[in-house]
């Protein structure tokens, strides 16, 4: 890894290969850092820019921030989704950040995910783009599912679907309940109702909020469990 510094505030990490871009993702890229040996100094949250540059492959401009200055290197927190960076770095010429992949590099960042250990994913959660999520959404741990749901930038659709997924657990659930924008969402409250993963509790809590039609259809034996269907059937009948 060759590292300059071609103009104030920026630095020029350059690759040489596959292989070294292998190293550095396991020991920093992935989780969204990066560790540069041999510069000078620079105060904790220090806005820096970097350009990441495959020699063969891509190259990214990318914002980062100081996170921490150790003996003899700078740690740096990339901003941005690390699996999506990595992806395009992988594919020559890469590409701005931002750009919506195409189907190579859908291709890479699936089997990039695939890769990543349950905590890196959970890391990666919180600041992924929609097409990284779109691939999160599907994952079987209940804590990613959980992780995604404290990413600002998630839309109702991609609620609905953290609603709906047999993977759900207790926390994401509450989390899914106790906020106001989510839960006045009608498409939410069915997808939690209708998950058999939703807490008792927290379904009986949704079923007054349902229109009529839809209670019925619960009473009728759309409900996930009796004292569900039962609840459903007292509210039709004024109780």
């Amino acid at each position: 890894m060759r590292i300059s510094r071609p103009e104030p505030g920026v630095f020029l990490i350059e690759l040489e290969n596959e292989a070294e871009l292998d190293r550095e993702e396991r020991a920093h890229l992935a989780m969204g850092g990066l560790l540069l040996p041999g510069v000078d100094a620079l105060p904790a949250l220090t806005r820096v820019e970097v350009i990441l540059r495959l020699v063969g492959g891509g190259e990214l401009r990318l914002a980062a921030q100081v996170v921490a200055t150790l003996p003899g290197a700078l740690a740096l927190q990339i901003d941005g989704d690390p699996a999506a960076h990595l992806a395009a770095l992988r594919t020559p010429s890469g590409g701005a950040a931002g750009d919506e992949p195409d189907e190579a590099v859908r291709q890479s960042l699936w089997e990039r995910l695939r890769n990543l250990t349950p905590p890196q994913k959970v890391l990666l959660a919180p600041k992924a783009d929609r097409v990284t999520r779109a691939l999160l959404v599907q994952e079987s741990d209940p804590q990613v599912l959980f992780a995604l749901l404290k990413n600002p930038r998630l839309s109702i659709d991609e609620v609905v679907r953290v609603a709906k997924s047999s993977f759900l657990s207790f926390q994401a659930a509450e989390l899914i309940l106790k906020t106001s924008p989510w839960f006045s969402n009608l498409d939410v409250r069915l997808a939690l109702i209708q998950n058999a993963k939703t807490p008792l509790p927290f379904a009986l809590r949704i079923l007054p909020t349902l229109p009529d039609h839809e209670i019925r259809a619960i009473a009728k034996g759309a409900a996930t469990s009796m004292a569900l269907k039962q609840a459903a059937l007292r509210k039709l009948h004024g109780g």
